[in-house]
């Protein structure tokens, strides 16, 4: 069971050390670290970008490593975590990537009756160090294929944590201070979706992708793509601009991932 750390010193660390990470298909995590000799209790921390940690006890393994063990029953909010190795009373020491094993995440389909989606990726930040992006979804609607006809997005997609009912559509909703928002119906198929996005309608500016599973009385659920082992799908997923004529003059639209792995749309004006 998690339990917090004390809050170490951010200004001074000891030198890095490396860990391996080996992620299974349920969604947990364990961690594996050389051992140091250091005496007393040993944890790994993970601590958010907020200065929320958490420690997970690292125990004895084989061949004289220590480990720690981050189930899928446990609970961890979603954000960024970056990873340390704390003995006893001693500075914070960072954890540099070893060998990352995330093959059971190539795959992963939950079960259709799965309340909530649970993610955790192990990846290496820009310094090098070890990090930990997770995701907490209920429900979750998972974006699958994306395809550009002409002037036109066409997406498909699950959703876990909840059913499709006939009143389901998309909203495509301006990012920022504007209200626009755009309905797109829904084709449904039991836990399976697709809609289509025509860029003709889309003014400059950001377009967030939503499905409204039950109409307009239940849930706003963002589309995402999660279910993989890519941390960062912006450099990895990336789609063609399209150039259509729109209603707010000549405008180029392409598909993206945020930050977050959220799907969204941009639109640019020509010239």
């Amino acid at each position: 069971m998690m339990t917090e750390a004390p809050r170490a010193r951010h200004e001074r660390t000891a030198p890095a050390l490396c860990a391996d990470s080996v992620a299974d298909a349920a969604g947990g995590l364990t961690f594996d670290i050389g051992g140091t000799g250091d005496p007393g209790p040993a944890h790994l921390v993970l601590r958010r970008r907020d200065g929320e940690e958490v420690a997970l006890p690292l125990a004895p393994a084989e061949s004289g490593r220590l480990r720690a063990a981050l189930p899928s029953s446990v609970e961890l909010p979603e954000g960024r975590w970056e990873a340390y190795a704390q003995f006893a009373d001693g500075e914070p020491r960072r954890l540099v990537p070893g060998v990352n094993d995330l093959r059971s995440l190539g795959h992963r389909v939950p079960g259709d009756m799965a309340a909530r989606i649970a993610v955790r990726i192990p990846y290496t930040t820009r310094e090098g160090t070890l990090a930990v992006r997770s995701w907490l979804r209920a429900p979750h609607a998972e974006a699958g294929d994306l395809r550009i006809d002409g002037g036109e997005l066409r997406v498909s997609g699950r959703v876990y944590g909840t059913g499709l009912a006939p009143e389901a559509y998309a909203e495509v909703r301006a990012r920022g201070g504007r209200k626009s928002v755009l309905r797109a119906d829904v084709t449904a198929r039991e836990t399976e979706f697709g809609f289509t996005v025509p860029y003709a309608p889309l003014a400059p500016g950001i377009w967030d992708l939503w499905l409204r599973p039950a109409g307009e009385r239940g849930p706003r659920v963002r589309i995402a793509r999660l279910l993989d082992d890519v941390a960062d799908k912006r450099p990895v997923f990336r789609y063609p601009k399209a150039a259509v004529r729109a209603e707010h003059g000549e405008v180029e639209a392409r598909p993206y991932y945020t930050v977050d792995n959220d799907l969204s749309v941009t639109v640019s004006a020509v010239g």
